[in-house]
């Protein structure tokens, strides 16, 4: 396996996910069910960027300074390990952007399902993945939305609240518009319009689409009942559970739309290869206990602290593990993978056959570093004049040389 490079200087040490998975993982484990690919999450965390990952050894040609450089662990719920794949992603998606406005939708699951989706993730996620899907599509077909074509969207799934408790929803970056059915036209959103649809409306269907997918899962047996989610495993609770969340109303908003491609990428930067808390975030690990800021949604987004026991900030932070080999990210209609080649150049040519075509940009990790923090990460930071080179690679743990 090999990890991407970190070759940024050193900088004042603050605490980290991985000071507190070192220092209380053991007592979790001690008092807490953990899956196996928990444990690797615990695992990679606490071993990023140090000796456990491996590395090498580098000198500089003019002065002889040496540093160590250790790989990170990529695994995709590190703090530490989101920022190259981020940027490589949002490279591609330049060469995917078009000349429109685009709406940022946001789903949201009633929280009432939240114990029966942690014990289901893979099936209730693709389940939320489809019937955002089908309720966007729908809508775009239908004539009173005066569309009446194919929509497209990318969905990016969050899966916690600013205080790491399980909160299910969808982000979409939606194109402010459809493509006619028979591909002659591109028809746009109407102008000043804060949405593509009315949230009201598409709440509904969007409920009425994923409890009817759910309930399909459990007729046909697919979903599982254990600990917290044993209560409702019998067909009267189970209709019971879904009776009290369908009474419920559900929540679809869409933020202001975006002007331009500057902003989508501004906002793919944002939310697409975000993890449950950043580093940045935790302000203190003490006596057991770890502060940490949030958001308060309910007053205006103030930024305030909270302080948890250490164990149940791991408990938390472990809510988020995503099923093995699911993506959180997935492209629909003219948008997905196998229709993109076709769509995006010929909606371009619709919308503004003169516009200049953005062009995915080729950049190695050196380049990248400089673009976002204007370090050149070849030069020596001790005499500021010669090249890094590579002398000496360190050897990986068994369990990390695959």
């Amino acid at each position: 396996m090999t990890g991407q490079i970190d070759r940024t200087p050193a900088r004042k040490k603050r605490p980290e996910a991985a000071d507190i998975l070192r220092a209380h993982h053991e007592e979790f484990l001690r008092t807490h069910p953990v899956s196996s690919a928990q444990r690797k999450i615990i695992r990679h965390i606490m071993a990023c960027r140090t000796d456990e990952m491996g590395g090498y050894v580098e000198s500089c040609a003019d002065c002889g300074y040496l540093r160590t450089i250790h790989f990170s662990c990529r695994d995709r719920h590190c703090p530490k390990c989101q920022t190259m794949v981020k940027e490589q992603w949002l490279n591609a998606r330049k060469a995917e952007l078009l000349p429109c406005g685009y709406f940022h939708q946001v789903f949201t699951i009633a929280h009432e399902l939240n114990p029966l989706i942690l014990y289901n993730r893979k099936i209730a996620f693709a389940i939320l993945f489809a019937a955002v899907n089908e309720t966007m599509q729908a809508f775009a077909k239908d004539p009173q939305w005066r569309h009446e074509g194919r929509l497209g969207f990318i969905g990016v799934l969050h899966t916690w609240s600013q205080q790491l408790l399980d909160h299910f929803h969808l982000h979409c970056l939606v194109p402010a518009g459809v493509i006619s059915f028979d591909d002659s036209r591109w028809k746009p959103a109407r102008k000043k319009k804060k949405y593509l649809f009315r949230n009201e409306s598409v709440a509904k269907e969007f409920k009425k689409r994923f409890l009817g997918k759910m309930q399909k899962a459990y007729d046909d047996g697919k979903l599982i009942f254990p600990g917290g989610a044993g209560q409702f495993a019998s067909p009267e609770n189970f209709k019971a559970l879904f009776k009290k969340a369908g009474n419920k109303k559900w929540i679809v908003y869409a933020k202001r739309p975006f002007a331009g491609p500057e902003q989508v990428l501004e906002y793919l930067g944002r939310y697409t290869h975000r993890v449950a808390i950043t580093n940045s975030r935790i302000k203190a690990v003490e006596n057991g206990r770890v502060t940490f800021t949030y958001k308060d949604r309910q007053d205006d987004n103030t930024v305030k602290e909270t302080t948890v026991a250490a164990t149940e900030f791991i408990r938390r932070f472990l809510l988020h593990t995503l099923p093995a080999g699911f993506m959180k990210i997935r492209y629909f209609g003219f948008l997905a993978h196998r229709n993109k080649g076709k769509y995006i150049p010929l909606i371009r040519r619709l919308i503004a056959p003169m516009a200049k075509v953005p062009q995915k940009v080729k950049e190695d990790i050196g380049e990248i570093m400089l673009r976002l923090t204007g370090i050149d990460i070849t030069l020596c930071p001790a005499c500021k004049k010669g090249r890094m080179t590579t002398i000496r690679e360190l050897p990986r743990p068994a369990w990390n040389t695959s």
